[in-house]
């Protein structure tokens, strides 16, 4: 293995191929820097169903342990199982999961106590830098003796200790949305083979629901389809299976189960925006029809219009959880939603929360008797591009090239708040470059389908140029 680190530590996390691009070996000196950058006296980790995460995972829990840190580890779990027990028990943490990518890939998703996330602005940048100076150094692992000083080991080591976290995961977000006053419903769940197959028995166990499961059983090497169900490709077993089986609805998870994917009684997409603007709506109603709701740039125009309809603030932010997790706790915000299925709380830490997103669709659509299509009819009011990804040379000359195409036009203004977003009074487009690859993405939406359309062609043509 050669460790590049500039590869392998990304804006939010690390992620990369085991064994070509880290290993436990670097796992460990992952531990025991993180320990040393967040100050942090005890930590929890846990780890997904990937073949590499528990050996990751407890070689981490070495490296922490080797600095004088007690380590709780929790085992199989969803990230947001992991976001749970640091909210709840008041620890550092670290889950190992690649979320949705391929098998041979793993990685390390770490908070602060509190679920904080540790990013390239808050700690990534400082961890990354540590263990580098420490490869430089010749340092191979954090127990090693004290003439590699940077890892030298503590007086006392720390313990490891074992706790199960779902039951109490489960209560806690149970508590949080009533479901036992809902009409049955019949939801079928595909869990990609990921931890939602983990999580949803327990969650789900004794509701009014009539559970129909789709690849519950854990297996890292993803047998079915990947676990991302934001790729169409992904989902359409689930659709399938609900029209097979008449059920109201469908939900999908990711690997790490921390994002869902609804589709309605016909087996048709819910856009994320629509559940943003869905669960908004009752967090508002839940706070007395006030509150701030954090909403990405290239989330739904309906998404602020229902927060104002229900007396709440919109802000707007970037994409990205680091982003939208830094300003849900500077605004206090109740709540906040992003196009890519990722739901943050303020009940559940400032944390996103799959699961939690899932069980307020349920008690919406549980709580009346018209169809999942039918309810989130109000919430889904315009028409929309999706992502489209364009491979460029010039991620920089192709921007350029929008702004000169349509600055100066009447009745059009541009902003800069992340990439290019361009807006007119019927339709609005955001370009963004991508931070790892040579690409574009475009996502655009109008009043209607026809001028959707003619908006996002013509954006694609100047993009692709």
């Amino acid at each position: 293995m050669t460790a590049d680190l500039s590869q392998l530590v990304k804006a939010y996390d690390v992620r990369g191929v085991v064994p070509d691009q880290w290993d436990e070996t670097l796992a460990e000196l992952f531990g025991a820097a993180f320990v040393q950058v967040t100050g942090a006296d005890a930590i929890v980790t846990g780890h997904d169903m990937r073949p590499s995460s528990p050996g990751l995972s407890r070689a981490f829990a070495r490296g922490a342990a080797a600095r004088g840190v007690d380590v709780t580890e929790i085992g199989l779990c969803s990230t947001d199982q992991l976001y749970y027990a640091s909210g709840a028990f008041d620890l550092a943490g670290a889950m190992f999961t690649a979320s949705h990518n391929p098998a041979r890939y793993n990685g390390i998703k770490m908070c602060r106590v509190g679920a904080a996330p540790v990013g390239q602005d808050t700690g990534l940048t400082e961890i990354r830098e540590l263990v580098e100076s420490w490869l430089d150094a010749g340092t191979e692992t954090a127990t090693a003796p004290p003439a590699a000083a940077p890892t030298a080991t503590a007086q006392t080591p720390g313990t490891i200790t074992q706790r199960d976290t779902l039951k109490d995961y489960a209560a806690h977000l149970r508590g949080l949305v009533d479901l036992t006053s809902i009409r049955p419903l019949k939801v079928v769940v595909d869990a990609g083979n990921g931890m939602g197959g983990h999580t949803v028995p327990t969650v789900f166990a004794g509701l009014p629901l009539t559970l129909v499961p789709m690849y519950f059983e854990l297996d890292g090497t993803f047998p079915n389809h990947e676990a991302n169900p934001l790729d169409p490709a992904n989902i359409v077993d689930l659709q399938k299976r609900v029209r097979e089986e008449g059920a109201d609805l469908g939900i999908a998870f990711d690997g790490d189960a921390d994002r869902c994917f609804v589709v309605d009684e016909r087996g048709e997409p819910v856009s994320p925006s629509a559940i943003t603007a869905l669960v908004a709506a009752r967090e508002l109603a839940k706070h007395g029809g006030k509150g701030t709701v954090i909403h990405n740039l290239i989330t739904s125009w309906s998404v602020p219009e229902v927060v104002r309809e229900h007396g709440g603030t919109p802000v707007r932010t970037r994409v990205g959880h680091s982003f939208i997790k830094a300003e849900m706790a500077a605004s206090g915000a109740i709540f906040g939603g992003e196009h890519s299925a990722h739901y943050y709380f303020q009940d559940f830490w400032n944390a996103d929360t799959g699961m939690l997103a899932a069980l307020h669709v349920l008690a919406a659509l549980g709580g009346q008797e018209g169809t999942l299509s039918d309810l989130v009819a109000q919430y889904d009011r315009y028409a929309g591009s999706g992502e489209i990804n364009s491979t460029v040379d010039d991620q920089g000359a192709r921007l350029a090239a929008i702004r000169t195409a349509y600055e100066g036009r009447e009745g059009i203004t541009l902003d800069d708040l992340d990439g290019l977003t361009v807006t007119a009074a019927d339709w609005w487009f955001n370009v963004r470059p991508s931070n790892t690859e040579p690409l574009l993405r475009l996502n655009a939406e109008a009043r209607d389908e026809q001028t959707m359309q003619r908006i996002r062609d013509e954006a694609l043509t100047i993009i692709r140029a």
